[in-house]
């Protein structure tokens, strides 16, 4: 756990600038509403780098602002899908994916994995909580978030 990889995604977002500011084609924002676009990354799962459920793996740039407790997520393979994913996804906000994140790590089991697998097939079927334009740059990880957890 804790060791880099790459990850394997389709490319859903095109730069027409040549800038930060990403935007998504049309064919896009439907591979990504419907999670597709996180297809390829069962090949990382088969090459032991992830596991099916577990906290999402973000990105390197985030390592060194987190918190001691934000660590704990890497106590366990990151996953294709994870508590955040069910309960939110990428509409929370940081404190509460990482305070979901961390309560996954200390309450993993094969009963709550079913549970996630079966929840996270129930919202490829009918998506919610999606932003289908990606990560907006003031919405990145920037460190220092208090929990309450």
């Amino acid at each position: 756990m804790g060791k880099t990889f790459t990850l394997y995604k389709l490319r859903t977002m095109y730069d027409k600038r040549g800038v930060r500011n990403l935007m998504l084609n049309s064919f896009g924002k439907l591979l990504r509403t419907y999670s597709i676009d996180e297809l390829p990354q069962l090949f990382n799962v088969l090459k032991g780098n992830m596991s099916i459920v577990g906290p999402r793996p973000l990105l390197l740039e985030y390592l060194p602002l987190y918190n001691e407790i934000q660590l704990q997520r890497h106590e366990v393979k990151p996953g294709i899908t994870g508590w955040a994913q069910i309960n939110g996804r990428n509409k929370l906000e940081w404190g509460k994916r990482f305070e979901l994140d961390i309560w996954y790590v200390h309450n993993q089991s094969l009963k709550l994995d079913i549970l996630i697998i079966s929840k996270t097939i129930q919202r490829l079927l009918a998506p919610k909580d999606v932003k289908p334009d990606g990560l907006k740059e003031e919405k990145k990880f920037k460190g220092n978030i208090s929990h309450q957890w």
